[in-house]
């Protein structure tokens, strides 16, 4: 069937129309909607991996806040690193130097920002280890023995980030219906055309014998071939835009991030695969339909 559908009858073919606006149509929606497709994809992808990299990053790691006097904030911070090198499943535990956290604050502050003479709390650094610790009896001890201290595990704003990043995978993927649905629509809208203004070659077709699934195959086989060309083009030109994006490494953020990574890159390759099949099976309907209206 694949093999006939490539070869092709040259007399059938000549049933559908090579040129006009039917093909050009076919070519730039499939191409279109595959160059979409790859951005879609690439941030189902990206989202994933974000999701997955805060999900894992902030769950190994806490944060301690030590407000108190400047007299005491020494004390109490000397007494917060010694219940928590004791402990179990706390991997490593140090307070934040004072250049440390005026580069936290930096962006919000500036880079001026007098860490030494303003009242700032010590924070300081916990790395889970992988069997993990009691959050809840860490937090009961140090609220008894260390005032000044409050005990974060990143569970309040971990849970909505992870979240947002999980709706925005599913948004990408929804994206990816719709573009399908739509390339469908478009096919469809494109080979009933096709046929219409083929009406009169078609009944002379059926009055020397020549069956529907003859002068459908023709149609099938035409319309899916621009839709795999234009797809092709398309997967290949999102996959160019996606490559010139700016990498993760030259700057921060999300939308660096936004792109393939290692055998990433073969995720867009079934894209013109998809946009065939999607012509193949929209037009094959189309042209079946159609055929039973023309007399």
């Amino acid at each position: 069937m694949v093999w006939a559908l490539i070869k092709g009858d040259p007399r059938a073919d000549r049933v559908v129309p090579p040129t006009g606006f039917t093909a050009w149509l076919t070519l730039f929606t499939a191409g279109a909607m595959a160059f979409l497709a790859v951005f879609a994809l690439a941030l189902s992808l990206a989202t994933g991996r974000l999701a997955d990299r805060w999900a894992s990053e902030l769950a190994q790691s806490a944060t301690i806040r030590i407000s108190a006097p400047a007299e005491q904030m020494e004390r109490q911070t000397e007494a917060a690193l010694r219940i928590l090198s004791q402990t179990p499943g706390v991997a490593e535990a140090r307070a934040l130097s004072p250049d440390e956290q005026r580069a936290l604050l930096e962006p919000w502050f500036g880079a001026d920002l007098p860490v030494d003479s303003l009242p700032i709390p010590q924070l300081i650094e916990v790395i889970e280890a992988r069997r993990g610790f009691a959050a809840e009896g860490l937090r009961l001890r140090l609220r008894a023995e260390v005032p000044g201290a409050v005990f974060d595990d990143h569970t309040r704003w971990r849970r909505p980030l992870v979240r947002a990043a999980g709706r925005l995978r599913s948004l990408g993927w929804v994206s990816i219906a719709l573009i399908t649905l739509t390339t469908a629509a478009m096919i469809t809208l494109a080979a009933n055309a096709a046929l219409a203004a083929n009406a009169q070659v078609i009944g002379v077709l059926r009055l020397v014998g020549a069956r529907d699934t003859y002068i459908a195959r023709a149609f099938v086989r035409r319309f899916t071939i621009r839709a795999l060309t234009g797809a092709v083009a398309g997967t290949l030109a999102g996959m160019a835009a996606i490559w010139a994006l700016p990498s993760a490494e030259e700057a921060s953020g999300f939308l660096t991030g936004l792109g393939f990574a290692g055998a990433g890159w073969l995720a867009p390759l079934p894209i013109p695969l998809l946009a065939g099949g999607v012509a193949f099976w929209a037009t094959r309907g189309a042209a079946f339909r159609a055929l039973k209206d023309v007399t």
